[in-house]
């Protein structure tokens, strides 16, 4: 096609993949082949990754002070990654931007607060700091890029029903196609640059465009300039038919309808935003999504028309955080008008209600996260405004687990097997689409991953040559992509020497102690944090034990057990660093802790109230609840009220009054949100809660902020930012004076350093399925089967193989559960006698072991090399 104003492509390009130089790289490739195909070509991008969420703790901190450090962190950011890009005058370049930034952010203290517009204009900066960037690099590199302000394009269309707050920070605006637009943008050149997620209004202010505002700037874009096609450029190539960082069998999706790909956005998918897809369908532009950092890759196609008719499970997806309204009343059977009435408290609250689900006496809808700003006050004046109805109940967190695709209602007696997992689940709502493409069931939060695995497993694992399901995760970065940058695992440098110990074992766990003094060596480089025990629970070794001690870190311990271990293989270290953390534990074993000499810690008022004896006089930690649990499953969250775990928020004044009754000075204040947690802000948050209680508790020394920092679980999966985590805590530290700030990571110092040996005794099809049967399973490694955790397999013996086929990797023991990964991709000439390894798997291994079935877990070896 020759170029033509009217032949355009728009290329939009998420957080993540303008914030690196070897993407950019991919980016300048992608636009010049773009532009070889004859069209006109139009780059909307998004703020640096991180960018959004800093602004919004910058205009926070603002209101305590005018130019808090935020800001120059947020400058350095900008310039450190033009300076990488080889912009020589970057300084100049974007110093009008932070000067209106700083002006704005000096009215933000002046006036206590920001108001909407204030807010809009700020949260802008970031777009246009990175487009600016951007412009600039694809200039110095031989493209001649105009950067152009997509607020003189975009405008905000008003809403009758929108709040003065929606139509700033939440605007929706026209996209019907604009030879005007068309024209004014083909006269700036053939390669443009704008911004995504910002428009303006009528009077020419800026305002931004929501949740996913980069993508609908994207669709906005395409529809006013009727284009060739939009391109979604993202960190995944494509989307797929599960969350891939979670199910380790998740298929690419190759082929979408228009419907079908709003509805697997709509039902928890983050890769594109369900709002763009209204331009795109209602002027038929088919959109392409592909991985930045693989061009090469082939992505999901987004059209009117279906590859295929046949009905089938294409998606099965979660979203958490979806709160359940059910209101009862007998009134309103037969009631005309009822429903509407009720829908309009609904509306009265700005609050949009996704699923619905009504009987003679009944009616329960669900709120989406993503649509609806939902707290504890809004709901609470819901509820009340709900009564004059019926009895309102509020039901939550929950997650709705959906199965998308097509036709889904022709294939209902297909999904038996399937529809069983839920037999011991507790389903609030069952919703099936009108347009039968998806079947959506309400559940407890915390059962949401599980199910999606095990659905997964039965309805999509299986598929083979389909014109919708294409490669895995695995099968697509195993053999398409280059290695992860870096150094090679250990266990892959070390391959020699594990395959020599295994020619006399069939399973084994072995562990690398350079690794455990790798990351020991992490955590005390820490400026913010005085103290760093492990949680030995984690692995108990003694040769760990000995490892970490020598690293200059300490113990914590949960039971008498561990205090024992901890003693006999460290006998010189200090008691005092031996802190003592039981949870429910017998009124002996606080007693024999303080004749040992180690530090303790009460989770709960009962020992104070009932055993105060036993604390009369003594010095004592207080593990709290924070209120919320994080982590990467509902049974390692150890925060909120569903938890067993410290004392609750509202207990706080009663364990002071106890604690001076008793005569017990509270020393350290300890909280544990959960494990695999990779956002900063859990440590900031759970600081910030403790340190509100430091008046009360006058003889407090340290603050704990626990554990549960997270582990990479996948080869190349991005590691812990221990720059961001110290950063955010030195900020606090600043504020508690001489109080210490103490961590207790135990995952993290061994999952890596540990992986998990077994030779391979049999090889099983049946039909669709392969398995791989090992030597040992779930009695050495539970946690597939506990909490679905994912490890890494690979057929160490045949590493370099990459002819591939998908099989589930299991174990000897009686249980359908012993399952060590499913649709794992290993050589197709694995045979018995080969080793597989499975990563990660020094934490919670051994130590979470059994000899069920009566066969003995695998033995655990030291590497010594």
């Amino acid at each position: 096609m020759t170029s033509s104003e009217n032949d355009w492509i728009v290329l939009k390009f998420g957080g993540t993949s303008v914030s690196s130089v070897s993407n950019w790289r991919n980016i300048r490739g992608i636009a010049l082949d773009r532009l070889a195909s004859g069209a006109n070509v139009l780059i909307v991008h998004s703020a640096l990754s991180g960018v959004t969420d800093r602004l919004e703790r910058l205009l926070a901190a603002a209101v305590e002070g005018g130019h808090p450090p935020l800001f120059e962190e947020l400058r350095h950011r900008h310039l450190d990654l033009a300076s990488s890009l080889g912009i020589a005058e970057a300084s100049d370049l974007l110093e009008p931007f932070f000067n209106e930034l700083s002006t704005l952010l000096v009215a933000v203290h002046a006036n206590r607060g920001s108001d909407d517009r204030t807010r809009a204009r700020v949260m802008a900066m970031g777009e246009l700091l990175a487009t600016t960037i951007g412009t600039r690099f694809l200039r110095i590199n031989d493209l001649d890029a105009a950067w152009v302000d997509g607020r003189d394009y975009l405008k905000a269309t008003s809403r009758a029903a929108a709040t003065v707050r929606a139509e700033y920070l939440s605007a929706t605006c026209d996209f019907a196609p604009s030879d005007d637009i068309r024209n004014r943008l083909a006269a700036r050149g053939r390669l443009l640059v704008t911004q995504g997620f910002i428009a303006s209004n009528t009077a020419g202010e800026t305002v931004l465009l929501g949740r996913g505002g980069s993508d609908t700037s994207g669709a906005y874009f395409a529809g006013l300039l009727r284009a060739r096609q939009l391109e979604i450029w993202t960190d995944v190539p494509g989307m797929f038919s599960a969350n891939p960082r979670a199910t380790a069998g998740a298929r690419q999706l190759l082929e979408l309808t228009f419907d079908e790909a709003q509805e697997v956005a709509t039902a928890g998918a983050k890769v594109l935003h369900p709002r763009c897809l209204l331009p795109a369908r209602e002027y038929s532009i088919p959109i392409f999504v592909y991985a930045t950092q693989a061009p090469q890759m082939r992505g999901t196609r987004i059209s009117q028309s279906p590859p295929s008719d046949a009905a089938q499970v294409k998606a099965v997806c979660v979203k958490k955080g979806v709160t359940l309204i059910s209101l009862e009343s007998p009134g309103m059977w037969h009631e005309v008008g009822f429903l509407a009435d009720a829908f309009q408290i609904f509306k009265q609250h700005g609050l949009s209600v996704d699923l619905v689900s009504t009987s003679e006496t009944n009616v329960t809808v669900s709120l989406d996260p993503q649509a609806n700003a939902i707290d504890q006050l809004v709901l609470q004046r819901l509820q009340a405004d709900l009564a004059v109805l019926g009895r309102a109940e509020i039901i939550g967190p929950c997650a709705s687990v959906s199965l998308v695709g097509r036709n889904i209602r022709s294939i209902l007696h297909q999904l038996g097997p399937a529809l069983e997992l839920f037999a011991e689940q507790r389903i609030y709502l069952v919703s099936q689409a009108a347009n039968d493409l998806n079947l959506t069931f309400v559940v407890d939060e915390s059962q949401g991953d599980r199910l999606v695995d095990d659905l997964h497993h039965l309805l999509v694992d299986p598929v083979r040559d389909d014109a919708v399901l294409g490669p895995t995760w695995q099968q697509l970065f195993a053999s398409a992509t280059p290695k992860p940058p870096g150094m090679p695992p250990w266990w892959s440098r070390k391959r020699q020497a594990l395959l020599a110990l295994m020619a006399t074992r069939d399973s084994a766990y072995v562990y690398d102690l350079e690794t455990v003094r790798d990351r020991c060596r992490k955590l005390k480089e820490l400026r913010s944090i005085d103290r760093v025990s492990y949680a030995m629970k984690a692995n108990p070794h003694p040769s760990i034990l000995r490892e970490v001690r020598q690293g200059g870190v300490a113990i914590e311990c949960v039971s008498r057990g561990e205090v024992e271990r901890a003693i006999s293989s460290l006998p010189d270290i200090d008691r005092k660093e031996v802190l003592f953390t039981p949870n429910f534990a017998a009124r002996e074993e606080y007693v024999w802790a303080f004749e040992q000499g180690v530090t303790v810690t009460l989770d709960s008022l009962y020992p104070l109230e009932y055993w105060p004896d036993v604390f009369a006089g003594r010095d004592i930690f207080v593990r709290l609840d924070p209120g919320e649990g994080r982590g990467h499953h509902a049974h390692v969250r150890t925060g909120g009220i569903e938890s067993k775990f410290g004392v609750a928020r509202g207990e706080v004044e009663v364990l002071r009054t106890l604690a001076s009754k008793v005569g017990a000075r509270v020393i350290g204040l300890h909280a544990h949100a959960g494990s695999g947690v990779f956002d900063v802000n859990n440590w900031r948050d759970t600081g910030q809660y403790l340190s509100s209680l430091l008046l009360g508790f006058p003889d407090v020394r340290v603050l704990d902020l626990g554990g549960g920092i997270g582990v990479p679980d996948r080869l190349g999966a991005p590691e812990f930012d221990f720059a961001a985590f110290d950063s955010a805590l030195l900020d606090l530290k600043k504020s508690l004076g001489d109080i210490a700030l103490w961590i207790e990571p135990g995952r993290y110092v061994v999952a890596e350093a540990g992986v998990l040996l077994a030779k391979v005794t049999q090889i099983k099809g049946k039909g669709h399925a392969s398995f791989v049967g090992v030597a040992t399973g779930m009695n050495s490694l539970i946690r597939p089967a506990l909490y679905g955790a994912h490890h890494d397999i690979v057929n160490l013996t045949r590493i370099e193989d990459q002819d591939t086929v998908l099989c589930d990797v299991v174990g000897p023991i009686c249980e359908t559960g012993d399952v060590l990964g499913h649709s794992r991709a290993l050589p197709r000439r694995t045979q018995e006698g080969d080793v597989v390894l499975i990563a990660t798997a020094g934490a919670y291994g051994a130590s979470m072991s059994s000899n069920y079935n009566l066969r003995a877990p695998a033995e655990e070896c030291v590497l010594v090399i």
